[in-house]
């Protein structure tokens, strides 16, 4: 089963594809630079850890690359989960 979510909603040792980076607006920076980093549709991305507080900062493997991120920028990622790993 499929279900549409966010990286920052991704249960750890989770696997998804990327559906689209939300834009918030015409200058936004944060989804530019994370779709230079590899945040593209089609990509598919594991959550491999969640932060001890808050569960901030998420630690996210695309290919053999992995990035920390804010949940907040997370959040601006959406995707659909596929399985577990």
């Amino acid at each position: 089963m499929t279900l549409p979510v966010t990286l920052a909603g991704l249960k750890k040792g989770f696997r998804a594809t990327i559906e689209r980076v939300e834009h918030r607006d015409e200058n936004d920076l944060i989804s530019r630079r994370l779709r230079h980093l590899g945040f593209v549709p089609g990509e598919e991305v594991v959550m491999i850890a969640h932060g001890p507080l808050g569960m901030d900062p998420v630690l996210i493997q695309i290919g053999f690359t992995r990035f920390a991120l804010r949940r907040e920028e997370a959040g601006r990622v959406h995707v659909t989960e596929v399985s577990s790993i």
